[in-house]
């Protein structure tokens, strides 16, 4: 399989150097942080772009007040098929060329509303996903294959769009924890779902085959107890201790144009934090 992490070096620049900032968080429904000032904090950071995963909600149940934004009109979503699962959405203030909510040369994972992507500056996808997880569902389905098998669709598609000279933003809850710096208690984590060495690996093999950089630990290589998920139970969030599966990754070309790439652990309503991302564009 062709290897795009080192493109071709007299690609033009395709930045304008406006900053750009994105929000991307999964909310758990939006339904129920609605009721936990999510909009009060969309306007308190006031981000260009946000992205939500798990957002649990067909459009006709977004709540009324997130149906149309005065300040993020454009806004592209996908719920799926699947009542009360999954579902993803990105709301913007300015207006995109160019947005879609599957795989496009393909309709596998359709039914959970994993992708939404809208085109951010010439040339430039915004990605946002929200990934499998491993749990087996209640009709028997058995999920870390299916896990897997999203990865070899997604690497399949980013491939053929990055043949296009498109460059890629991805944000996503990934599901899984990459390295060992990024879970609370590694060693007796290793055979615990979201830490398995097949999904690492997974990880691993996607980033360098797609030339993507993990641009939390481009800023932070060293950073200790930056987590972006905790469990509701034992007071894990106020302990921290968990797990960092929220990532932001950026395709070779734009890694220079990233200012930062933070954790907002500061802000609550949802088991995940928001992951904050400014970006020359």
């Amino acid at each position: 399989m062709t290897n795009l992490s080192n493109p071709l070096p007299n690609k033009t620049n395709i930045t304008n150097n406006k900053s750009m900032k994105i929000l991307s968080r999964n909310v758990n429904g939006i339904r129920a942080v609605m009721k936990k000032d999510f909009l009060w904090i969309i306007q308190k950071e006031d981000p260009d772009v946000f992205c939500l995963q798990e957002t649990k909600a067909f459009v006709h149940q977004m709540p009324p007040e997130m149906q149309v934004l005065p300040h993020h009109q454009h806004v592209c979503r996908h719920a799926g098929t699947r009542a009360g699962y999954a579902g993803t959405a990105i709301f913007a203030k300015t207006a995109y060329t160019h947005s879609c909510n599957t795989f496009d040369h393909s309709d596998k994972f359709y039914e959970d509303g994993r992708i939404t992507e809208v085109e951010v500056a010439d040339k430039v996808l915004l990605i946002n996903g929200y990934f499998p997880n491993w749990w087996t569902r209640a009709d028997g389905t058995e999920m870390l294959s299916y896990k897997l098998a999203f990865y070899d669709e997604l690497e399949t598609y980013l491939l053929w769009k990055m043949k296009e000279w498109y460059e890629v933003i991805l944000t996503w809850d990934m599901n899984i924890v990459h390295t060992e710096i990024d879970i609370a208690r590694p060693r007796e984590n290793q055979k615990s779902i979201w830490f398995l060495p097949v999904e690492r690996k997974r990880i691993g093999d996607f980033m360098q085959t797609c030339g993507l950089t993990d641009m939390f630990r481009h800023f932070s290589p060293d950073a200790l107890d930056e987590y972006t998920r905790w469990s509701y139970r034992a007071g894990a969030r106020a302990r921290n201790v968990w797990r960092r599966i929220d990532y932001f990754m950026l395709s070779a070309w734009l890694v220079d144009q990233a200012v930062s790439c933070i954790h907002r652990q500061d802000i609550l309503g949802s088991d995940h934090c928001p992951v904050e991302l400014v970006i020359d564009l």
